[in-house]
């Protein structure tokens, strides 16, 4: 099989984005994640909840790429992150 098509892998990454600002410019990147912006309270905790979710990946044995939908979002609960419904015009 010389031809047989190559299985291309997942690849996730978390993107940060502070919307707010102090004038200064900041980008954090780790192995799955890169947060930009943001005043230095808000990056920090950016930065917090970034590592305590590849905390709690690594815990579980499983990779950003590998785990399901469901699986993240209770992970994101578990550190203190809240979905945003967006807003109905």
């Amino acid at each position: 099989m010389a031809n047989a098509p190559k299985k291309k892998k997942r690849k996730a990454i978390i993107l940060g984005v502070g919307l707010d600002s102090d004038g200064h410019k900041r980008l954090t990147t780790g192995p799955n994640f890169a947060l930009v912006g943001g005043t230095e309270s808000t990056h920090e905790q950016m930065t917090e909840k970034a590592i305590k979710i590849n905390e709690k990946l690594k815990a579980r044995g499983k990779q950003l790429e590998t785990v399901s939908h469901e699986e993240f979002n209770d992970i994101a609960h578990e550190v203190g992150l809240k979905p945003v419904k967006p807003r109905s015009n």
